[in-house]
């Protein structure tokens, strides 16, 4: 992967490729999840390290069967063991489940066709077409080489079996180790049946070995996110254009634009349009909210009717109600806002109570932090507030008062009253704009 980042780490859709192992693995409600690791583990450790799960340290990579005899002393005496691997991250759970199904009694490979076998273990069948063995590609001789069924190496078998197939494991190959495939002719000598499942979707058991393949995958994953939001009825104007990291519920009739990224836990109510460009993380849209280009939203709560953008920042804490309109250019934090309040343009707004149909003029700011704490500034209902005006919070503007532009406003401005602090205006008679020499 030429990176410091151990490979298991590495982000798919903004999670490490483990983290997705992981939930596939986590939907079948496993007993016990034993991860077995070896370099750059204790940094892997360390990001799952409030996970309930098993480490077991693999001090010498002698191959797949080695890491799993390292797994014995932690299992339980009956069962069915799921191996999974840690650089194949987007197995379904629904492909999971028909692999453990007929594993009580049964050796179960998760086998697929492929079109260029190149690399991969082929599966070995006999006459009636039961599978008799998997021979590794570096082992394989030039007829074995033209079988497209291939190993995916995951697999699912009954706990009972496991060590009596590992003793019987020698490393005598091209490789010199001790493959986990060769326990598939200990099932067949024993007369235990091997089962295959292919999988319900060609990728699902691609794996990663760099970067290029890290971007294809990338992209069959946010495609295949599209489409099954396209068969709920979502609008999106490309869906190669889309980028979902997290999870998105859509209401009818939404409509998302290109370069939209999703992260997190993202509700987008009935009719919201999203603009393009925009990034949504962690945040609820009301019915009929419209996002327009190049706003970020994170961590808030707009309500419906609003008009948001271009070029908005909404971060956490804010909570908009009815018909709010934050224009291009404002940003605001942790700022509870009632319908029908504009602020149109080239406005922070932090730490805030805002009532009803109160207007911000351009330029408007409130000053909220000390350098020590954050203070809040409570503006009442109809409220109109002029131009470049600055409130030093703690402050408060009572409801109908009326802000003059280029005010600073460090008291109570009261209710129904014009409030404004200005240096008065002079001209200076005869004065010369100095000119260069």
């Amino acid at each position: 992967m030429n990176s410091a980042l151990p490979k298991v780490l590495q982000p798919l859709a903004a999670k490490p490729l483990l983290a997705h192992v992981l939930q596939a693995a986590q939907v079948l409600d496993p007993e016990k999840v034993i991860i077995v690791y070896g370099h750059g583990g204790e940094t892997v450790r360390a990001c799952f390290k409030e996970r309930d799960l098993t480490w077991v340290h693999q001090a010498e990579q002698k191959g797949t069967g080695h890491a799993l005899a390292q797994v014995l002393p932690h299992l339980p005496a009956q069962g069915i063991v799921l191996v999974l691997y840690g650089d194949v991250p987007l197995l379904q759970t629904h492909t999971l489940k028909q692999l453990i199904q007929p594993a009580q009694d049964s050796l179960v490979l998760l086998t697929q066709e492929i079109q260029e076998p190149k690399g991969y273990g082929r599966i070995l069948r006999d006459e009636q077409g039961r599978v008799m063995g998997i021979r590794e590609e570096k082992d394989a001789s030039p007829q074995e080489k033209q079988i497209h069924e291939v190993n995916t190496g995951i697999m699912a078998m009954p706990i009972a079996h496991i060590s009596p197939w590992l003793d019987q494991l020698t490393c005598t190959n091209a490789q010199g180790e001790y493959y986990l495939t060769d326990i598939v002719a200990s099932a067949v000598a024993d007369g235990v049946s091997v089962h295959t499942v292919q999988p319900t979707h060609d990728w699902e058991a691609l794996g990663i070995n760099d970067k290029r393949q890290l971007a294809q995958l990338e992209g069959i994953w946010q495609r295949h996110q599209a489409e099954g939001l396209l068969s709920k009825g979502v609008t999106l104007a490309d869906p190669d254009r889309l980028t979902l990291r997290g999870t998105v519920s859509c209401g009818r009739d939404v409509m998302i634009d290109v370069g939209v990224i999703l992260e997190g836990d993202v509700i987008l109510e009935e009719g919201v349009t999203i603009g393009p460009y925009c990034v949504l993380k962690n945040c609820r849209i009301g019915t009929g909210t419209v996002v327009h280009a190049y706003t970020h939203v994170e961590g808030a709560q707009l309500g419906p009717g609003n008009q948001v953008g271009p070029y908005a920042r909404i971060r956490p804490g804010t909570i908009t109600q009815q018909a709010v309109h934050l224009g291009n250019f404002v940003e605001v934090k942790n700022c509870t806002i009632d319908q029908a309040t504009k602020a149109n343009h080239l406005t922070y707004l932090g730490d805030s109570t805002i009532g009803a149909r109160v207007n911000v003029g351009a330029g408007t700011i409130t000053c909220n932090y000390d350098g020590v704490r954050k203070h809040r500034t409570q503006i009442g209902d109809d409220v109109f507030i002029g131009s470049d005006t600055q409130f030093v919070a703690p402050v408060t503007v009572e409801a109908g008062a009326t802000i003059g532009a280029g005010s600073t406003i460090v008291r109570t401005a009261p209710a129904d009253q014009l409030t404004l602090s200005r240096s008065r205006q002079l001209t200076i008679p005869h004065w010369k704009r100095p000119l260069k020499k």
